[in-house]
């Protein structure tokens, strides 16, 4: 169902956002005493909506003076703030999330309307912030080490973590503060200070974060460096991964971002966290309960356009229920409500630009080369109400798991309906038989199938869920895949443990000298 876009949006509510977050119409010397400085750069960027292709504000994209300068801010920053008591960093951390609740719907809705996530898409982002916050506030008075016993007498052998400094954070889009968040936070109470380059397509929701966290900063008399912005193209991602003063750099992106990223923090043998493409598939075995399997799949499907690492790409269904799902999916897909995503009753809103549009487009006219059926779906919606050219309708494709086009991540709304006959152990293999392997999922009601998919011989993917969708992973869990999605975990669980450096430490307190290993050296 196809909704009209006021070709004049909500003007009061763009202001209001504008003015809570501190987003000026043009700011071309940008500068929040967080971010870079950038007032000799003449590089401006003008952030246009997906919503209504409406301009919200100015940027200046940093130059490489303005990231030395960046680097060396945060280094200062570094020096003081791993000094300070790690439940003392938590409680920075706590006022943070504290501010982002007071901020949450402003700041949901310039989600929304930079990216064009619907608007309950962009609130959850922003509660994903809340909760790492929280998360983060508990882990500053956990961060243990190990104690064990040493084959000397009179010694004792310990294991403790250090901050590890400067972490680089560059993001994605299509979470353009919640990912960035879940690096920022941990690393902060770890004792780290980050330096994040926001992606360009989405720089405005980085400045508000940073707005919002100098005012914690400033109240706690702390040094802005902590956090750092830089807004800038692939060369400033690209000086930052071959820089060895940071340490740590975690990406989120593309597969094909994330290869030239790793090789160059791995050739100055640097810490990556890669988070990079997903081709994520739900099993519906004949033994699932489809009513609540078809929730999960049109919403892993077509949330956020299908522009999530999580979104379901491909349904695997057995036989025994491939028609009457096809069906079924058949009567909610030309029904689903397309417009503005600030709108309370709209479910799908804009692809993030016309390049997204052409790669939506390329993807289905090659896919039925193949061979493959488009069932519904794929039309770009046009006219006065749909100027932007980047609403698009979700499509659904009847294809083979081998088809080339199936194999790649197409981030867009298009879902493969693929049949499997047999056991469970087929509908795995053909999950597993792509390159990514970030999230899976099967619906079954018998044990056997799902025990199997959580198996060591089962699903390959760093996400394995049962009787859930692909998408809408939980704070306290470690996020990250595996295969070309490149083995990084961001958020919960002990993924903290990449942002310090481990040291082993031993103490003789006795008055002998013995060597490990009953070794004798005597002189």
């Amino acid at each position: 169902m196809k909704q009209a876009i006021d070709a004049n949006p909500q003007q009061a509510v763009v202001a209001e956002i504008k003015t809570r977050l501190g987003i000026k119409d043009s700011n071309p010397a940008y500068s929040t005493g967080l971010t870079w400085g950038g007032a000799g750069n003449k590089h401006f960027k003008t952030i246009y909506s997906p919503v209504d292709g409406q301009a919200i504000a100015s940027v200046n994209l940093a130059t490489p003076e303005d990231y030395e300068q960046v680097v060396k801010t945060a280094q200062l920053a570094f020096e003081q703030w791993r000094q300070v008591p790690a439940p003392k960093r938590g409680d920075i951390v706590r006022q943070y999330g504290n501010k982002l609740r007071l901020y949450k719907d402003v700041l949901g809705k310039l989600v929304s309307y930079e990216m064009g996530k619907i608007y309950q898409e962009g609130l959850g982002e922003v509660q994903e912030m809340i909760d790492i916050c929280d998360f983060a506030v508990g882990l500053s008075r956990q961060l243990h080490g190990f104690t064990m016993h040493s084959e000397r007498p009179g010694h004792r052998m310990y294991e403790q973590y250090h901050a590890l400094g400067i972490v680089g954070v560059i993001s994605a889009f299509n979470f353009p503060v919640a990912v960035w968040s879940w690096n920022a936070m941990l690393a902060a109470v770890c004792g780290d200070v980050c330096i994040w380059k926001p992606s360009e397509k989405t720089p405005l929701t980085a400045i508000a974060c940073q707005h919002i966290l100098k005012e914690v900063l400033l109240a706690n008399d702390l040094p802005e460096g902590i956090f750092n912005l830089i807004i800038g193209d692939a060369e400033i991602g690209a000086l930052m991964a071959a820089d060895a003063r940071v340490p740590l750099v975690s990406a989120t992106g593309s597969t094909r971002m994330g290869k030239k990223v790793g090789a160059a923090v791995g050739a100055r043998l640097g810490r990556a966290l890669l988070e990079l493409g997903g081709n994520n598939a739900i099993i519906l075995t004949e033994h699932a309960h489809l009513d609540m399997a078809l929730r999960a799949v049109v919403f892993g499907a077509v949330g956020t356009c299908g522009q999530r690492c999580t979104s379901t790409r491909r349904l695997i269904i057995h036989e025994a229920i491939y028609n009457e799902v096809k069906e079924r999916l058949l009567k909610i897909y030309p029904n689903l409500p397309i417009g503005n995503p600030l709108s309370d009753t709209v479910l799908v809103g804009p692809l993030i630009d016309q390049d997204a549009v052409s790669s939506f487009q390329k993807a289905l006219e090659k896919v039925q080369q193949e061979g493959g059926t488009l069932l519904t779906g794929g039309e770009v919606l046009v006219g006065e109400s749909y100027e932007t050219g980047t609403y698009v309708t979700p499509a659904l494709v009847e294809a083979e798991n081998t088809y080339h086009t199936v194999q790649e991540e197409t981030f867009a709304p298009i879902l493969y309906l693929i049949k499997y006959t047999g056991d469970v152990e087929k509908a795995i293999a053909l999950q597993n038989g792509v390159r990514q392997g970030l999230s899976s999922a099967i619906f079954s009601n018998h044990l056997g199938q799902t025990e199997t998919f959580l198996s060591a011989w089962g699903s390959d993917c760093g996400i394995a869920n049962v009787n859930i969708g692909t998408s809408g992973a939980e704070i306290g869990g470690a996020f990250g895949g595996e295969k070309e999605t490149g083995g990084g975990r961001e958020s919960g669980s002990d993924a903290w443990k990449v942002y310090m450096r481990r040291q082993t430490n031993t103490i003789n307190f006795s008055r002998e000298l013995p060597l490990a290993q009953g070794i004798k050296f005597d002189f």
